[in-house]
């Protein structure tokens, strides 16, 4: 079975556009999303695009800050306070990779929980981390990081059961890794955490589930895993003038492996999560 997500992304932003309007109708103005991106990384520059492209369309006004490895640390800083106290600016996005010199700031520590749309702010990571079943992740007042929710919505939506299941998530990334493995074992799943020294092939061969966020092209192997297993592919990789995953989808498929293709697996539902995420950041104050 091919796990797409183009689909649940349709279903997911369908109603943001009414949503939005509804909110602009209320307050006077449009939703506002400051994104906060570095130019150094291209592909990650072009994907903002994409999201603020997409933001728009749904409705929203937008804002880009432009940073480099040349910004210095204060600055960064200093925008991202403004903008979390900016009773004008309703959601924050702030892309990774950043620049090395800025991503070693504790600039998480100054972004308001209610426009942080990523859940990657301190509380927000913080109050997840706190949480041990599904119903207090569903409770939280702020955000959880959008591609490891939407690897559980993608999950849920083609009926893969996680209760009792024996989970591998393959990247131990405070974007995805983590977060992703904690919202897996608040839906009862068994999850172990794989990194550089892990020995994979052991570590997958009777996972009922593997989820990988390496960014490794060809590194999770078809013949590791047991027939009828599934597959998240979570990664977004340029190899070979493709894009492609940690896997081989045919390989996959040869072996009755369940798996989520790239691009249309992940991708499409983190979007979707994303942009409701943005609309929910004004509607929780109204």
């Amino acid at each position: 079975m091919i796990l797409e997500g183009r689909t649940l992304a349709q279903q997911i932003r369908a109603p943001l556009v009414q949503r939005a309007q509804t909110v602009l109708q209320k307050t006077g103005r449009a939703i506002t999303l400051a994104a906060i991106g570095s130019t150094d990384d291209y592909g990650a520059h072009i994907y903002l695009q994409k999201e603020v492209a997409a933001a728009q369309k749904t409705g929203l006004q937008t804002h880009i800050f432009e940073i480099n490895k040349n910004t210095q640390a204060a600055h960064f800083i200093s925008l991202v306070k403004r903008l979390s106290q900016d009773p004008h600016t309703d959601a924050i996005l702030i892309p990774r990779p950043l620049p090395a010199h800025l991503a070693a700031t504790d600039y998480a520590a100054y972004l308001a929980p209610q426009k942080d749309v990523d859940g990657m702010s301190n509380i927000n990571m913080g109050n997840l981390f706190l949480c041990k079943t599904w119903e207090e992740v569903q409770a939280l007042s702020g955000f959880v990081p959008c591609t490891a929710l939407a690897v559980i919505k993608l999950l849920e939506f083609h009926h893969i059961a996680l209760a009792g299941k024996e989970v591998t998530v393959i990247g131990r990334s405070s974007t995805v890794g983590r977060p992703l493995a904690h919202l897996l074992t608040c839906k009862n799943a068994t999850v172990k955490i794989c990194h550089r020294q892990t020995d994979l092939p052991r570590a997958v061969r009777d996972s009922d589930i593997i989820c990988s966020a390496a960014g490794t092209p060809g590194l999770l192997q078809a013949e590791w895993l047991k027939p009828g297993s599934t597959v998240i592919d979570i990664s977004t990789n340029w190899h070979n003038n493709q894009l492609t995953g940690d896997g081989d989808p045919a390989a996959f498929a040869a072996r009755g492996i369940n798996y989520s293709p790239v691009p249309g697996g992940v991708g499409p539902v983190t979007l979707a999560v994303l942009l409701e995420n943005m609309v929910l950041s004004k509607e929780r104050t109204l």
